[in-house]
Protein backbone atom coordinates (compact mmCIF):
# COMPACT_ATOMS: atom_id res chain seq x y z
CA UNK A 1 0.00 0.00 0.00
CA UNK A 2 1.42 3.39 -0.95
CA UNK A 3 2.01 6.04 1.66
CA UNK A 4 -0.32 9.05 1.72
CA UNK A 5 0.86 12.32 0.25
CA UNK A 6 2.13 15.00 2.62
CA UNK A 7 -1.18 16.82 2.37
CA UNK A 8 -3.01 13.70 3.59
CA UNK A 9 -0.78 13.08 6.62
CA UNK A 10 -1.92 13.85 10.14
CA UNK A 11 0.16 14.29 13.28
CA UNK A 12 -0.70 14.95 16.91
CA UNK A 13 2.02 16.94 18.65
CA UNK A 14 1.72 17.16 22.42
CA UNK A 15 3.12 20.11 24.31
CA UNK A 16 2.70 22.20 21.16
CA UNK A 17 1.90 25.55 22.74
CA UNK A 18 5.59 26.50 22.99
CA UNK A 19 9.18 25.41 22.48
CA UNK A 20 10.06 22.31 20.49
CA UNK A 21 6.44 21.20 20.26
CA UNK A 22 5.33 24.46 18.65
CA UNK A 23 8.28 24.48 16.27
CA UNK A 24 7.64 20.85 15.31
CA UNK A 25 4.02 21.75 14.56
CA UNK A 26 5.20 24.65 12.43
CA UNK A 27 7.56 22.45 10.43
CA UNK A 28 4.96 19.76 9.81
CA UNK A 29 2.32 22.33 8.87
CA UNK A 30 4.82 23.92 6.49
CA UNK A 31 5.09 20.55 4.75
CA UNK A 32 1.33 20.35 4.27
CA UNK A 33 0.45 18.05 7.18
CA UNK A 34 -2.71 18.34 9.21
CA UNK A 35 -1.45 19.07 12.72
CA UNK A 36 -3.34 18.50 15.95
CA UNK A 37 -1.88 21.13 18.24
CA UNK A 38 -2.03 19.99 21.86
CA UNK A 39 -2.01 22.48 24.71
CA UNK A 40 -2.77 22.16 28.44
CA UNK A 41 -5.59 24.71 28.23
CA UNK A 42 -7.71 26.34 25.55
CA UNK A 43 -6.21 29.83 25.85
CA UNK A 44 -2.65 28.58 25.39
CA UNK A 45 -3.81 26.42 22.49
CA UNK A 46 -5.58 29.26 20.69
CA UNK A 47 -2.50 31.46 21.04
CA UNK A 48 -0.33 28.69 19.62
CA UNK A 49 -2.63 28.22 16.65
CA UNK A 50 -2.69 31.95 15.92
CA UNK A 51 1.10 32.05 16.02
CA UNK A 52 1.23 29.12 13.59
CA UNK A 53 -1.14 30.90 11.22
CA UNK A 54 0.96 34.07 11.49
CA UNK A 55 3.98 31.92 10.61
CA UNK A 56 2.27 30.77 7.40
CA UNK A 57 0.36 27.64 8.43
CA UNK A 58 -2.96 26.84 6.77
CA UNK A 59 -5.61 27.35 9.46
CA UNK A 60 -7.80 24.67 7.92
CA UNK A 61 -5.06 22.10 8.58
CA UNK A 62 -4.71 22.96 12.27
CA UNK A 63 -6.85 21.37 14.95
CA UNK A 64 -6.68 22.36 18.61
CA UNK A 65 -6.37 19.49 21.11
CA UNK A 66 -6.68 20.44 24.78
CA UNK A 67 -5.85 18.33 27.82
CA UNK A 68 -4.15 18.89 31.15
CA UNK A 69 -1.75 15.96 31.41
CA UNK A 70 -1.70 16.20 35.19
CA UNK A 71 -5.22 14.72 34.98
CA UNK A 72 -5.39 11.32 33.30
CA UNK A 73 -9.14 11.65 32.75
CA UNK A 74 -8.39 14.55 30.43
CA UNK A 75 -5.84 12.44 28.55
CA UNK A 76 -8.51 9.79 27.97
CA UNK A 77 -10.99 12.42 26.83
CA UNK A 78 -8.41 13.85 24.43
CA UNK A 79 -7.77 10.43 22.91
CA UNK A 80 -11.51 9.89 22.39
CA UNK A 81 -11.97 13.24 20.66
CA UNK A 82 -8.91 12.71 18.44
CA UNK A 83 -10.04 9.23 17.43
CA UNK A 84 -13.52 10.50 16.56
CA UNK A 85 -12.27 13.42 14.46
CA UNK A 86 -9.24 11.69 12.95
CA UNK A 87 -9.77 7.94 12.53
CA UNK A 88 -6.33 7.64 10.94
CA UNK A 89 -3.19 9.07 12.51
CA UNK A 90 0.24 8.99 10.87
CA UNK A 91 2.36 10.27 13.73
CA UNK A 92 2.04 10.89 17.45
CA UNK A 93 4.79 13.09 18.87
CA UNK A 94 4.96 12.66 22.65
CA UNK A 95 6.71 15.93 23.41
CA UNK A 96 4.80 17.37 26.39
CA UNK A 97 7.04 17.74 29.43
CA UNK A 98 7.44 19.75 32.59
CA UNK A 99 10.47 20.47 34.69
CA UNK A 100 9.95 18.84 38.06
CA UNK A 101 9.29 21.49 40.74
CA UNK A 102 11.65 22.15 43.60
CA UNK A 103 9.24 20.50 46.02
CA UNK A 104 7.70 17.09 45.48
CA UNK A 105 4.29 17.56 43.89
CA UNK A 106 1.60 14.96 43.33
CA UNK A 107 -1.07 15.13 40.65
CA UNK A 108 -4.76 14.68 41.46
CA UNK A 109 -4.24 11.07 40.34
CA UNK A 110 -1.65 10.57 43.07
CA UNK A 111 1.47 10.39 40.88
CA UNK A 112 4.61 12.50 41.02
CA UNK A 113 4.03 15.39 38.60
CA UNK A 114 6.96 14.89 36.19
CA UNK A 115 6.46 11.12 36.02
CA UNK A 116 2.81 11.55 35.08
CA UNK A 117 3.06 14.48 32.66
CA UNK A 118 6.30 13.40 30.96
CA UNK A 119 5.70 9.65 30.78
CA UNK A 120 2.46 8.25 32.13
CA UNK A 121 0.23 10.58 30.09
CA UNK A 122 2.20 9.70 26.95
CA UNK A 123 1.85 6.00 27.74
CA UNK A 124 -1.91 6.31 28.18
CA UNK A 125 -2.43 8.55 25.15
CA UNK A 126 -0.44 6.23 22.90
CA UNK A 127 -2.33 3.19 24.13
CA UNK A 128 -5.69 4.89 23.66
CA UNK A 129 -4.79 5.99 20.11
CA UNK A 130 -3.79 2.50 18.97
CA UNK A 131 -6.84 2.37 16.70
CA UNK A 132 -6.07 5.49 14.62
CA UNK A 133 -2.38 4.53 14.51
CA UNK A 134 -3.24 0.99 13.39
CA UNK A 135 -5.45 2.41 10.65
CA UNK A 136 -2.46 4.06 8.96
CA UNK A 137 0.22 1.63 7.69
CA UNK A 138 3.68 2.87 8.62
CA UNK A 139 2.47 5.04 11.50
CA UNK A 140 5.03 6.26 14.02
CA UNK A 141 5.28 7.37 17.62
CA UNK A 142 8.15 9.73 18.35
CA UNK A 143 8.98 10.14 22.04
CA UNK A 144 10.92 13.33 22.72
CA UNK A 145 13.25 12.12 25.43
CA UNK A 146 16.53 13.38 26.83
CA UNK A 147 20.16 12.43 27.25
CA UNK A 148 19.45 12.75 30.99
CA UNK A 149 17.82 9.33 30.82
CA UNK A 150 21.37 7.94 30.99
CA UNK A 151 21.77 9.30 34.53
CA UNK A 152 18.49 7.88 35.77
CA UNK A 153 17.15 4.85 37.53
CA UNK A 154 13.56 3.75 38.10
CA UNK A 155 12.64 3.85 41.78
CA UNK A 156 10.31 0.88 41.49
CA UNK A 157 9.28 0.91 45.14
CA UNK A 158 8.96 4.69 45.36
CA UNK A 159 8.08 6.10 41.93
CA UNK A 160 6.86 9.33 43.49
CA UNK A 161 10.16 9.71 45.37
CA UNK A 162 8.57 10.25 48.77
CA UNK A 163 11.75 9.08 50.50
CA UNK A 164 14.38 10.97 48.53
CA UNK A 165 13.15 13.72 46.25
CA UNK A 166 15.36 15.54 43.75
CA UNK A 167 13.92 17.50 40.84
CA UNK A 168 16.75 16.36 38.59
CA UNK A 169 16.31 12.72 39.62
CA UNK A 170 12.56 12.66 39.04
CA UNK A 171 12.87 14.45 35.70
CA UNK A 172 15.57 12.00 34.57
CA UNK A 173 13.43 9.08 35.75
CA UNK A 174 10.55 10.30 33.59
CA UNK A 175 12.82 10.55 30.55
CA UNK A 176 14.19 7.07 31.15
CA UNK A 177 10.65 5.71 31.33
CA UNK A 178 9.76 7.44 28.07
CA UNK A 179 12.83 5.95 26.39
CA UNK A 180 12.01 2.47 27.69
CA UNK A 181 8.45 2.89 26.39
CA UNK A 182 9.72 3.29 22.82
CA UNK A 183 11.45 -0.05 23.23
CA UNK A 184 8.22 -1.64 24.43
CA UNK A 185 6.57 -1.14 21.05
CA UNK A 186 9.44 -2.92 19.30
CA UNK A 187 9.28 -5.88 21.67
CA UNK A 188 5.52 -6.28 21.50
CA UNK A 189 2.81 -6.19 18.86
CA UNK A 190 2.20 -2.46 18.68
CA UNK A 191 0.54 -1.27 15.44
CA UNK A 192 3.17 1.43 14.97
CA UNK A 193 6.91 2.01 14.99
CA UNK A 194 8.19 3.89 18.03
CA UNK A 195 11.48 5.68 18.58
CA UNK A 196 12.84 8.12 21.14
CA UNK A 197 15.01 11.14 20.48
CA UNK A 198 17.13 13.59 22.40
CA UNK A 199 16.65 16.76 20.33
CA UNK A 200 19.62 18.49 21.91
CA UNK A 201 19.84 21.04 24.69
CA UNK A 202 17.53 23.80 23.50
CA UNK A 203 16.26 27.14 24.66
CA UNK A 204 12.95 26.01 26.12
CA UNK A 205 11.30 26.07 29.54
CA UNK A 206 13.37 23.00 30.44
CA UNK A 207 16.73 24.66 29.77
CA UNK A 208 17.48 25.29 33.44
CA UNK A 209 17.71 21.53 34.01
CA UNK A 210 20.57 21.28 31.54
CA UNK A 211 22.60 24.45 31.06
CA UNK A 212 22.52 28.23 30.80
CA UNK A 213 22.22 28.32 27.02
CA UNK A 214 21.27 25.97 24.21
CA UNK A 215 20.30 25.60 20.58
CA UNK A 216 17.25 27.43 19.24
CA UNK A 217 14.10 25.38 19.75
CA UNK A 218 13.67 25.27 15.97
CA UNK A 219 16.87 23.22 15.64
CA UNK A 220 15.63 20.66 18.15
CA UNK A 221 12.28 20.55 16.37
CA UNK A 222 13.96 19.85 13.04
CA UNK A 223 15.49 16.72 14.60
CA UNK A 224 12.06 15.62 15.81
CA UNK A 225 10.30 16.39 12.52
CA UNK A 226 12.95 14.41 10.66
CA UNK A 227 11.82 11.26 12.47
CA UNK A 228 8.19 11.97 11.58
CA UNK A 229 9.02 11.90 7.89
CA UNK A 230 8.29 8.49 6.33
CA UNK A 231 11.24 9.10 4.01
CA UNK A 232 13.51 8.82 7.04
CA UNK A 233 14.28 5.19 7.80
CA UNK A 234 14.20 4.44 11.52
CA UNK A 235 15.10 1.46 13.67
CA UNK A 236 12.08 0.34 15.75
CA UNK A 237 12.62 1.02 19.43
CA UNK A 238 15.84 2.95 18.80
CA UNK A 239 17.16 6.01 20.58
CA UNK A 240 18.46 8.95 18.55
CA UNK A 241 20.78 11.62 19.87
CA UNK A 242 19.90 14.59 17.67
CA UNK A 243 20.15 12.93 14.22
CA UNK A 244 22.46 10.04 15.09
CA UNK A 245 21.40 6.55 16.08
CA UNK A 246 22.84 6.17 19.58
CA UNK A 247 22.92 3.45 22.25
CA UNK A 248 20.32 4.09 24.93
CA UNK A 249 21.13 3.48 28.57
CA UNK A 250 21.58 -0.30 29.04
CA UNK A 251 18.59 -0.52 31.37
CA UNK A 252 16.37 0.90 28.62
CA UNK A 253 17.04 -2.12 26.42
CA UNK A 254 16.44 -4.84 29.00
CA UNK A 255 13.33 -6.82 28.12
CA UNK A 256 12.64 -7.50 31.78
CA UNK A 257 12.68 -3.77 32.54
CA UNK A 258 10.43 -3.01 29.58
CA UNK A 259 7.86 -5.54 30.77
CA UNK A 260 8.05 -4.30 34.35
CA UNK A 261 7.56 -0.66 33.38
CA UNK A 262 4.52 -1.46 31.24
CA UNK A 263 3.02 -3.50 34.05
CA UNK A 264 3.49 -0.62 36.50
CA UNK A 265 2.11 1.92 34.02
CA UNK A 266 -0.95 -0.25 33.36
CA UNK A 267 -1.62 -0.44 37.08
CA UNK A 268 -1.31 3.31 37.57
CA UNK A 269 -3.60 4.27 34.71
CA UNK A 270 -6.14 1.65 35.78
CA UNK A 271 -6.11 3.15 39.26
CA UNK A 272 -7.02 6.52 37.78
CA UNK A 273 -9.81 5.19 35.55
Amino acid sequence: MSLPSSSARTALVTGASSGIGWETSRLLAERGWTVLVHAPDADAGRRAVERLVDAGADRTRLDLAVADFSRLAEVRALARSVAEAHPTLDVLVNNAAVAAPERRTLTPDGNELAFQVNFLAAYLLTRELAGPLRARPGSRVVNVSSSMHRTASIAWNDLSRAQRYSRHAVYAQSQLALTIFARAAASGRAPYTAVSVHPGICETALLSLYAHEGDPAAEGAARVARLCDPATDVVPGAYYDRTALSPAAPIATEDRTVRRLCKVADRLIARAA
